[in-house]
């Protein structure tokens, strides 16, 4: 039992890093690419934080989210550029920035 607790415990404290590591690549990646649109409402982008513009796309789910975000994505109220005209982000650091921005509005 207490081995279990402990492997438990173990697994917890591993998911928590990897949430905060993917956080702080995500934050990193906002602040260098994203802030242009997402921080000022730029062509329709729903700014950080606006949880009513958020919801909905939040509800379409997370997979929706990054393909709009890596592909490209034209909408009723504006468009996202494929990874927001930064052809050198990686698809990683694109669905660290689409999950940074999820978890500050929520």
């Amino acid at each position: 039992m207490k081995k279990l607790v402990t492997i438990a415990a173990t697994l917890t404290l591993m998911g928590a890093a990897t949430t905060v590591f993917a956080g702080g690549a995500g934050e990193k990646t906002y602040k260098a690419a994203c802030f242009a649109c997402h921080g000022t409402g730029a062509a329709g982008a729903p700014k950080l934080g606006d949880k009513a513009n958020w919801g909905p796309r939040i509800k379409q789910g997370k997979d929706t989210l990054y393909t709009h975000a890596l592909k490209g994505f034209k909408g009723n109220k504006g468009f996202m550029p494929a990874k927001g005209g930064r052809a050198d982000l990686s698809d990683a650091d694109v669905k660290a920035a689409v999950d940074y921005m999820i978890s500050q509005s929520q």
